[in-house]
């Protein structure tokens, strides 16, 4: 398992103390909203965080993260954020308790559509099309000024009810402006816990109380979004018993097929 030397964070939003000794990456192990929505001023930007608690090179992009959700100091932008954590590690000493086949898959064919070699945490993916580790950290400063500059269509998430026969489900009513990009698209919604605390006993990891934001639930292809067209649809979501809807944000973006480039992104925080 690869790891880097301390990695120094020279992005002018983020305090340096919170990467003091980050290992940069570590390639997976070998194993046999009337909703928040984005305004006219500012560009929806998606960042994707793919995590472990089974790794200890995560922690520090962990925090890194939840200065980004929290401080939002890319000016003209709207950082959405999303903790996918992966399956990989759960054989090494410690089960992360959000990993999730799903987001171990979605991964693997980001690493195909954005030619990167193999698996590894923590990787950060914006916009579906640039992947940035913390081995160079300025990279991640460059990619979300870079997404900021791409046009993006209007995402909408409205009407949210509570299922009168169901207080565990959630009705959404999800809309998006017309796709005017040459390349059909998939619209994604993903459930995300606003915050998670973690005591880790095992692993690389063991003995340190985690704090993540964003950390996804449930993430589902609720349709397609052709070319020339707009996208217009009433979404049940499912709750998990006794969640408390306040504690969860709702996700919803259009993704170039493949896993390719966003075309366009909303959040709903209760």
């Amino acid at each position: 398992m690869f790891h880097a030397g301390p990695a120094r964070s020279v992005l002018a939003f983020v305090v340096l103390s919170i990467l003091p000794a980050a290992s940069a990456q570590t390639p997976a192990p070998e194993t046999n909203v009337p909703a928040q929505n984005t305004s006219q001023a500012s560009v929806p930007v998606l960042v994707e965080l793919f995590t472990s608690e089974g790794c200890s090179s995560c922690p520090p992009a962990d925090v890194l993260l939840q200065r980004l959700d929290d401080n939002q100091s890319i000016p003209g932008t709207q950082l959405i954020v999303l903790s996918e954590h992966v399956t990989y590690w759960d054989q090494e000493g410690w089960k992360d308790p959000n990993s999730s086949s799903t987001l171990t898959y979605r991964q693997t064919v980001y690493e195909t559509s954005l030619g990167v070699k193999e698996p590894y945490t923590p990787q950060f993916v914006i916009d579906g099309s640039q992947s940035v580790s913390l081995e160079r950290p300025r990279s991640l400063e460059d990619a979300l000024n870079k997404a900021k500059a791409n046009a993006k269509i209007p995402v909408w998430i409205s009407n949210i009810t509570v299922d009168p026969s169901d207080p565990t489900t959630l009705h959404a009513h999800i809309e998006t402006g017309t796709n005017t990009d040459k390349h059909n698209a998939e619209v994604y919604l993903a459930v995300a816990l606003n915050r998670v605390e973690s005591q880790v006993l095992r692993g690389e990891n063991g003995g340190q109380h985690l704090i993540h934001v964003a950390v996804v639930q449930q993430f589902n292809k609720i349709g397609k979004l052709p070319k020339g067209k707009s996208f217009a649809q009433d979404v049940p979501v499912k709750l998990k018993p006794n969640e408390d809807r306040k504690s969860i944000r709702l996700v919803v973006f259009a993704q170039e097929p493949g896993q390719g480039k966003l075309l366009g992104a909303a959040m709903h925080k209760f």
